[in-house]
């Protein structure tokens, strides 16, 4: 998986984890949807959907990394 994500542009790439269960996904790539369609034509990353869907909750799409969306940056403190 790891180098399934490298491989499709995923870089810097974090997840974080509340204690209610909200999990907040941190990525760095050139491109967005490029990095999504091409982990979603592997076959380790159908694997990995498989094995968590049970624990994703997505208004979106049955897939729990097709719910990803980018948010707008408000500030950054370099």
């Amino acid at each position: 998986m790891r180098q399934a994500l490298a491989e499709t542009g995923w870089g810097n790439y974090s997840l974080f984890l509340r204690p209610d269960g909200l999990l907040v996904g941190y990525l760095e790539t050139e491109d967005f949807e490029g990095a999504r369609k091409g982990m979603a034509g592997r076959e380790v990353n159908a694997r990995w959907q498989q094995e968590m869907a049970e624990f994703f909750v997505s208004p979106k799409s049955d897939l729990p990394d097709q719910a990803m969306s980018p948010l707008e940056e408000v500030f950054h403190l370099d």
